[in-house]
């Protein structure tokens, strides 16, 4: 029912003129002309880091994004943070302002070059925060470099969820560079819709940096750190390691997630996903947000904020 309801919400925005949007108008954005809200900073080295460094305080949150994202997914998240803690996001390689070539953008490689980021900072230890696919790499994080971690904070993560051999075939079948470069904008909008409980006009702004993104020279390295993306999240999964994270853990999500489960390969509720994070990690709470979708902490910031907020503090 909640799927059937998404697509007529769907249906009823792009065919009655409400949205009206035509960004395919527009000029090229770049993607180091992207507004986020914060200053960026850079770690120069190859690859190249950008990362946004704001907020004092005892203890350090991470924040990584998820597939296809950046930075700018915090924005209503940082300014909350940043009154307790300090508070640092990345991009990843491939990613926002971050330098994008043919890098092998495996999980472990962007786990690697958060750990480089943090070290460059010269932070002990922190509390990490993955939304997505930066959950999943999170989750590689903390069985690498648990010494390094204060606490694991697991949003709406991928990698809780098992797909068999010809699942994942499918999927990277799917994803193709030319297949992410030749999106078009009412598909761009009705994906996005599908990561959210409730779409509506002030959630415009991704639709309109993604549309006029794919205009700019370095889209195609762009689209080609997505398509590895994908693929590394099936080449290294990590639903069968779960229950070796040893961190203090919380796992965060949408009660409506449309992603996770999988709706093709694996319908079901997203609940019977993440009940394995109680039972299987060793000190682990589970929060589901109602009314919250993929996106939780832009659809739901309030509630994501004080959860990570009341998380860490306890």
């Amino acid at each position: 029912m909640k799927k059937l309801i998404g697509l007529l919400f769907m249906a009823t925005i792009l065919f009655n003129g409400c949205s009206g949007y035509l960004y395919t108008k527009m000029e090229a954005l770049e993607f180091e002309n992207i507004d986020y809200g914060f200053q960026t900073k850079k770690v120069l080295s190859n690859p190249s880091l950008s990362y946004v460094d704001i907020g004092s305080g005892k203890q350090t949150v991470v924040l990584v994004h998820g597939l296809a994202s950046n930075v700018g997914f915090w924005r209503y998240n940082i300014p909350e943070l940043a009154k307790h803690y300090r508070v640092i996001a990345i991009d990843l390689p491939g990613y926002g302002k971050s330098q994008k070539d043919y890098y092998p953008y495996s999980m472990t490689f962007f786990a690697e070059q958060v750990k480089r980021l943090i070290d460059e900072l010269k932070i002990d230890k922190f509390i990490y925060v993955g939304h997505s696919m930066g959950g999943q790499i999170g989750i590689h994080f903390s069985l690498k470099y648990p010494q390094r971690l204060e606490k694991l904070v697991l949003a709406s993560p991928a990698g809780f969820e098992e797909f068999e051999q010809g699942e994942g075939d499918w999927l990277r079948s799917v994803m193709t560079v030319e297949g992410v470069k030749k999106t078009t904008e009412e598909s761009i909008r009705r994906n996005l819709a599908n990561n959210f409980y409730t779409w509506n006009n002030r959630l415009e702004w991704m639709v309109e940096e993604r549309v006029r993104l794919a205009k700019n020279n370095d889209f195609e390295m762009f689209s080609y750190a997505v398509v590895r993306s994908v693929n590394a999240m099936l080449d290294e999964p990590t639903f069968n390691k779960i229950h070796l994270i040893k961190v203090p853990t919380l796992v965060v999500y949408g009660k409506y997630d449309g992603l996770i489960p999988n709706p093709y390969l694996n319908p079901g509720f997203t609940c019977d996903v993440f009940s394995r994070a109680k039972t299987e990690i060793e000190n682990c709470d589970v929060v589901e947000i109602d009314k919250a979708g993929h996106i939780l902490q832009i659809e739901k910031s309030d509630e994501f904020n004080s959860a990570i907020i009341n998380f860490v503090n306890k």
